[in-house]
């Protein structure tokens, strides 16, 4: 999600590559977005991150063509009868880049490494329904007491606090990859550099050039190597979405990282068949600090602001990306999760206007006391513009002044991460597996970083652990969207619509398949120009 010498245009690496000789290397451009912050897998958060660690990493289970889960490191696994223990059974030809095997005890030092608190890493909390998980990660005990184990070199064995429907889905994360030991203690923080890193998916990491590009080529250990077709992948960092647009339409790159929603229309016109836009689960939304007054004493501010929002402008006049107004957190088709709507929703936006202006000054603002705030978000024009348009909603209906903080990937990360933003904060949310629980989780107290204002609410965070423990399917769906009405009520977060996936995809690639969580693996890829 986040992202020297000579510097090569995309197009002129590809004419290197396919400079005439039979049997020429294929190259596959992707656009990235942003920086990448890290690539060590255990500390990354970010899409930019996460599409480059999908082709260096491979976990237990990996994403298939259409994003299904498919083996990856593992071959087969099986769940005790109480559903609290999995086995899972690992290639006998898995290999890491430097022709070592990948084994249990790999995937061992990994999870602890991942929920170890000296690491720090964000996603820690992702195996806390491993047993002594969270009392490793809160440093209440030692890594050693995660309930991990290699039973032999091929059969890694993991004890749960109980059934978990979600957890095999949880196994495609990043942050459940397996680093190689040897080389994060040979090369500690800088083990993820070229040269250096030693990975298991089906590309390595070849060159990074900052704020340029990243260059990864095929892996000759990965298990399946002989039916990965592309030979190399540059992944394109380029920040602003229309000059990203300008380099696909100059044949510099094959697949965008997203496209300018000011250009959807048009490109429906003028692209129609490289336009891909499809259901997506995610959602995209404002962060409010709770840590800064006014907005950690005054939930109806907090509540006023969003109400004032039009969501139906944003998403038809401003992201033109066909996406769904959101007043909810978890996105619509989340497995499990019996759909829902606050009753704001289902109010005109003029009824939301006359309640926002109540409640703005019943906490004590408006034309004689107008309220100031910040828009803190990471480089992009698509942020930019929806952002303008939130600024001056707020400023018309409420009198509300608002200044305009723009930050690149990276810092904007450091600035989210420790709630150093004024006010409030873009924010995207996407589905790392497929159930409601991902989304509620980003709410819970006490998780670190990742949460996203610092709400703390000791009663809903019982009700995801009440979820957690639930057997019953139907059951466990409907606390969950008790939990979800609670937080929603409190307004931490300001919600506003829920994600389309948007890529140009060149003719020449083959292989891309649309689905909900925009996974598209190059291993799944050809190229035929």
């Amino acid at each position: 999600m986040r992202h020297h010498g000579k510097i090569l245009t995309a197009g002129l690496l590809a004419a290197a590559f396919w400079s005439g000789a039979a049997g020429a290397e294929t190259l596959l451009s992707r656009g990235n977005g942003g920086q990448p912050e890290t690539l060590d897998v255990h500390k990354s958060v970010g899409i930019p991150e996460a599409w480059i660690e999908l082709d260096l990493f491979e976990g237990l289970l990996a994403p298939g063509p259409k994003g299904e889960l498919v083996p990856g490191a593992a071959e087969s696994w099986t769940v005790s009868d109480d559903g609290r223990t999995y086995s899972f059974k690992l290639r006998a030809d898995g290999k890491w880049s430097d022709g070592s095997p990948v084994t249990a005890q790999d995937f061992v030092y990994s999870w602890r490494r991942l929920v170890d608190p000296k690491t720090a890493a964000p996603y820690a909390y992702f195996l806390d329904r491993v047993a002594g998980a969270k009392d490793v990660r809160l440093g209440q005990k030692p890594p050693e007491a995660l309930g991990v184990r290699a039973v032999d070199d091929r059969t890694f064995e993991v004890r749960l606090v109980g059934p978990t429907s979600y957890f095999l889905s949880m196994l495609v994360n990043n942050a459940t990859f397996p680093v190689n030991r040897a080389n994060v203690e040979k090369f500690g923080d800088a083990f993820a550099r070229p040269g250096n890193l030693v990975s298991n998916g089906a590309y390595v990491l070849a060159e990074d050039v900052p704020q340029s590009h990243m260059t990864l080529r095929r892996n000759p250990q990965f298990h399946d190597a002989a039916n990965v077709k592309i030979d190399a992948v540059r992944y394109v960092v380029t920040e602003d979405l229309d000059s990203e647009l300008a380099r696909f339409k100059a044949g510099e790159l094959d697949v965008t990282s997203e496209v300018p929603s000011q250009q959807v229309p048009a490109l429906k016109q003028s692209h129609d068949g490289e336009l891909h836009i499809a259901p997506y689960l995610g959602i995209y939304f404002y962060a409010i600090n709770l840590n800064h007054e006014p907005w950690k004493s005054s939930p109806e501010l907090r509540r006023a602001l969003s109400l004032a929002v039009d969501r139906d402008v944003i998403v038809d006049k401003v992201s033109q990306g066909n996406q769904t107004p959101a007043y909810s957190f978890v996105p619509p088709g989340t497995e499990g999760f019996p759909a829902w709507q606050p009753e704001e929703a289902g109010w005109t936006q003029a009824r939301r206007d006359e309640e926002a202006k109540a409640l703005l000054a019943k906490a004590g603002f408006g034309p004689k006391k107008p309220l100031q705030v910040k828009i803190t978000y990471n480089t992009s024009e698509n942020h930019k513009k929806i952002a303008v348009a939130i600024a001056a909603m707020w400023k018309q209906k409420l009198g509300v002044e608002a200044t305009l903080e723009n930050l690149e990937w990276s810092i904007y990360l450091t600035v989210h991460h420790r709630k150093e933003f004024q006010d409030f904060a873009r924010t995207g949310w996407i589905g790392q597996y497929n159930d409601a629980n991902f989304f509620l989780e980003l709410q819970r107290s006490g998780i670190g970083e990742l949460s996203t204002s610092d709400y703390a609410n000791a009663a809903y965070d019982a009700l995801l652990d009440q979820a957690s423990a639930e057997t019953d399917a139907a059951r466990r769906g409907q606390i969950l969207q008790q939990a979800e009405r609670m937080m929603i009520a409190d307004m931490p977060v300001i919600p506003l619509f829920f994600y389309t996936s948007r890529h140009l995809v060149s003719p020449a690639v083959k292989g891309w398949e649309d689905n909900l969580r925009d996974l598209h693996p190059t291993r799944w890829l050809s190229v035929d120009r």
